[in-house]
Formats: C-alpha cells, structure tokens, sequence
C-alpha cells in the first residue's frame, strides 16, 4: 500500500438508497439498502477488488463513484490534476474534469455498445463529448487506442454485430482509454465471456495498467478473477464492506466469517477430496429488512449474542487491514494459497 499523499480516490460514509413506493401516490414506505455506510481509499496505481455475492451492492458502490447513480449520502473525494473534487458536488468545469479522468468498463459488451453507431464514433464519442479532439485527430487518436487494446486499423468503420464478445469488450476498454483516465472502474468486465477469452481480457487490463499507470477498482462476484487481478481486496456483504486489506493477508488468513465462505467456494483442481467443502447457509438478507446487530448473523455458524444486538464497526486490526466483526481477533478461519501467476481456467 502506497503513501497517504499516493491517494487517488477517498470514499466516506457513502450511501445509496433506493426508495420503495407504493399505491397511486408512490409513497414511500421504506428503502432498499444497496451501499451503507462504505469507507474506503484507493491509492494511484493500485487494482482494488470489490468481491461479494449477487446483491451485495458492488456494482451500485461503482457506479455511484463514477456518478452513474447519484449517492444517497456520504462523500467521494478525487484527487486529480492537483485539485481536490468532491464527486457529489461537482460544477460543469470539474464535471467535464471528472469525467476525463474517470471512466467505467462495463459487464455486458453487447448491450454497452450502440449498435448504430460504428467503431469509430462509439470510441471516438468520450474526446468529441469533452473537447478533446476532433476531425483527423480524433481518428487518429482512436486508431491509436484500438491497436493498443488488440484490435485492427480496419475494424474503425464497422459496427458491433460484426464482432464476437470478447472483441466487443475490447471497444468497451478502448472508449474508457481514450481520454487517458486515472483510474477505471471495471464492473464484472469479463462475467459475460468463456473462460479463455477472461484471459485475455485480464491479461490486456494488467498490461494497460502497467503501461499507462492506470488504477483499477475491479468488480467481480468471481474470487479467482480477484485473486489473479488485485492488489487489495474489498469484500462485500448486504450492501457493508465487511473486509478490506491487501490481498497476499486476506486469501491466506481471512478476517470474516463470510469471506471465509467466499474462499471455501473457489475451485482446487489439485484438491480432489470428497465431502469437505463448505456450503454457505441461508440465503442474503433482504436490503429492504436487514436483520439487527450484524448483517451476516443468521448465517454465520460464529455467531454469539452480541452479534443480534449490537453492530460492528469496520475496524482497523493491522495497518491497511479492515474487517467488520465482533470476534476476528479470536477467529481461526480456513483460507487459501494466492495464485497469481496464471489466471485459473
């Protein structure tokens, strides 16, 4: 972990509620939950990996960082171009200073990309939208950025159909680049692809970030992506961090009861045993009615009286090492060896 002074992206107290509306008036009755109370900070250069469950608010913490959900409460603090931009209230000048220097990959690439629009004007839209370039250096610009993301010169005037998935998802990366951001928020970049093109898909994100000095926050539900990926690991659970430190510590010595389960459900090839896997109980809690005290107590197998009365706070037990339990110092949890070198198929 870097430097304070080496902080791109400062998260505070930030919230993202949904309303729940109803009759012919849409009042509201209560709220969904997505992202409650999320403290963290991303340093330059780094890959966070943000890691939970379907539901557990990890794509709704990305996209109000990128301001495509506007947050319910808290603050986002980026620190660019020696400037201080506070995300949740931004003017026209800092938004357009925003929007250059954050940028989002998104999950699905056929629905992400217009099909009317061809190669060309789909990654050449973010500098024509923000002044950057236009006419010869906007195509020039765009050409240089589709071989940088292993595309050809040639692919410019054609449109989305023509190409298969991971080529798409390529495009998708190209038109977060070509502003030249600081930091990209990737959500669940290759969910939707086979398991070889996720490969090359990770492997082209690492080159770019060691090339360009990129800073990732990574999104996945899939904790052998994460692994191969991060530097720190954020896990997720009902819409609360409950984890966070870097990811060498947590792999192999889990915090909390719940990224202890994570782990357990990552395939072993070398482990070929029967019967000793652990299956997560119960199911996640409804964000509308969280259950009190601590949100993952009825399906924790640690669970004491304490936990249904009382909360537990995102404490810090090492340097750069968060979790959100009662009993982490006194809890011996199973983890696993970190594998890095080779994205597991």
């Amino acid at each position: 972990m870097n430097a304070n002074n080496d902080v791109l992206l400062e998260v505070e107290g930030l919230r993202k509620y949904f309303p729940i509306q109803k009759g012919l008036m849409r009042r509201t009755i209560g709220n969904i939950k997505a992202v409650d109370d999320v403290n963290l900070r991303v340093q330059r250069g780094e890959v966070l990996g943000v890691v939970g469950e379907s539901g557990c608010g990890k794509t709704t913490l990305g996209r109000c960082l990128v301001r495509v959900y506007e947050p319910t409460g808290g603050q986002v603090i980026l620190h660019t171009d020696g400037r201080e931009l506070s995300v949740t209230e931004l003017n026209s000048e800092q938004m357009r200073l925003f929007r250059r220097s954050v940028q989002m990959i998104f999950q699905d690439p056929f629905a992400s990309l217009n099909p009317r629009m061809n190669v060309l004007e789909t990654v050449g839209e973010p500098l024509k939208v923000n002044g950057l370039a236009s006419g010869r250096d906007l195509e020039d610009r765009v050409a240089k950025v589709i071989q940088q993301v292993g595309l050809r010169v040639e692919h410019l005037r054609r449109y989305p159909h023509s190409f298969s998935g991971g080529q798409r998802q390529r495009i998708g990366i190209a038109r977060a680049l070509v502003v030249e951001p600081e930091l990209i928020v990737a959500d669940e970049p290759v969910s939707a692809l086979d398991v070889s093109i996720q490969a090359q898909i990770l492997n082209l994100l690492k080159d770019l970030q060691e090339q360009q000095n990129l800073t990732y926050i990574f999104v996945s539900h899939n904790m052998s992506v994460i692994r191969y990926i991060s530097d720190r690991i954020a896990v997720m659970y009902a819409g609360k961090l409950v984890e966070l430190g870097p990811k060498q510590e947590l792999l192999a010595h889990p915090k909390h009861p719940y990224t202890e389960l994570l782990l357990a459900a990552v395939p072993r090839a070398i482990d070929r045993r029967r019967g000793h896997r652990i299956v997560t109980p119960g199911e996640p809690p409804d964000l509308a009615h969280l259950p009190s005290g601590c949100v993952f107590r009825p399906r924790c197998k640690y669970a004491h009286d304490r936990c249904a009365e009382e909360e537990p706070e995102l404490r810090e037990l090492a340097p750069g090492y968060h979790v959100s339990c009662h009993f982490a110092e006194d809890l011996s949890l199973g983890g696993v060896v970190p594998r890095v070198k080779s994205f597991p198929a």
